[in-house]
């Protein structure tokens, strides 16, 4: 090949690049035109579902274009995952992960995506304390009394959760581990029977979302005996951190924005400000705050850098304690 054909096919690759730099930023300046889907791997009602509904809203304006959300419960949130996963990644459809996001690969073996791999990270939306609640009947009214008395009477004192990996499962799990006390799992489908079989006494205790069980504690019918968080919750100062009694405990239910991987790097710039926007909105701060939640709104590395420490940590402590889905 003489110089000047080589010359010729060096412009010819230049004005390629361009080209296709220039298409690539056209399409994103003209995404999006139609809604824009966000799966929710919970049903209707709860924390998350308002959550994502709330961040979809505050985004809709800035997109000129509806963020409608796909609820897809169950299957400890394998399922909507999944679904978010094998998505087109063309900006069209978003997932809301929370901290069962991290669990999952600690917990189950042979997933059918990768977890950091499959997913283009935008930000940490929020993070939310849990909380211990026991019903009267254990008489204990912190956790250094929890304690006491789980070591007072091993393996007779019971907890319910949502589900096997779900965060209440795994927050208890961790207290178990850094206390060396022995407390006996009862997993329910779903965090709404679970906690009414605490309230009626059928089960002891349980670790679950501060929204639908303080109406419970200011009712008298629970007793609130930590936050999972490192320091109070602004939302609840009244009740104690558990790491006030368990020095470093922390285990904090979070909410985070992912696309399908590949998806172009102009359109998740676009998602990114959008969300910050939405997320750093006066009336999605209140309500957040309202819920027991902080609200964050980072950078895509320092979110995907969060997600990857959380699955090392969680990994640990499924290691160290022996944990399985069947506990």
């Amino acid at each position: 090949m003489t110089r000047t054909k080589q010359f010729l096919l060096v412009v010819v690759i230049g004005l390629l690049s361009v080209l296709g730099a220039t298409a690539a930023v056209q399409a994103a300046e003209a995404w999006p035109q139609r809604p824009v889907r966000l799966i929710i791997p919970y049903p209707p009602g709860g924390a998350g579902d308002m959550v994502g509904r709330m961040l979809g809203s505050g985004m809709s304006p800035g997109f000129g274009q509806q963020v409608v959300s796909d609820n897809r419960g169950g299957g400890g949130q394998i399922i909507a995952t999944q679904i978010a996963a094998n998505a087109a990644p063309d900006g069209y459809t978003l997932f809301l992960a929370s901290a069962t996001h991290a669990i999952n690969p600690a917990l189950r073996k042979n997933l059918p995506y990768d977890t950091l791999r499959a997913f283009a990270p935008v930000t940490l939306v929020a993070e939310s304390p849990l909380v211990f609640v026991a019903h009267a009947s254990l008489k204990t009214a912190s956790i250094s009394e929890l304690i006491a008395a789980a070591k007072a009477q091993p393996g007779r004192i019971n907890y319910a959760s949502s589900g096997p990996g779900t965060g209440g499962h795994m927050s208890v799990e961790l207290l178990k581990s850094m206390t060396g006390i022995n407390l006996v799992h009862i997993p329910y489908k779903g965090a709404g029977p679970a906690l009414i079989d605490v309230v009626a006494g059928q089960v002891q205790m349980i670790c679950t979302s501060p929204l639908p069980a303080m109406p419970h504690v200011k009712a008298g019918r629970l007793v609130a005996l930590g936050m999972t968080s490192l320091k109070r919750s602004p939302a609840y100062p009244d009740v104690p951190a558990v790491a006030e009694t368990v020095p470093g405990y922390q285990s904090t239910l979070w909410y985070a924005l992912l696309a399908p991987a590949g998806t172009p790097p102009a359109v998740l710039k676009k998602v990114h400000g959008e969300a910050i926007k939405s997320i750093a909105a006066t009336e999605m701060q209140e309500r957040l705050l309202a819920l027991g939640a902080t609200p964050i709104g980072n950078k895509p590395q320092e979110l995907q850098a969060f997600v990857r420490d959380e699955i090392q940590r969680w990994t640990k402590l499924v290691k160290q304690a022996n944990i399985s889905l069947n506990r």
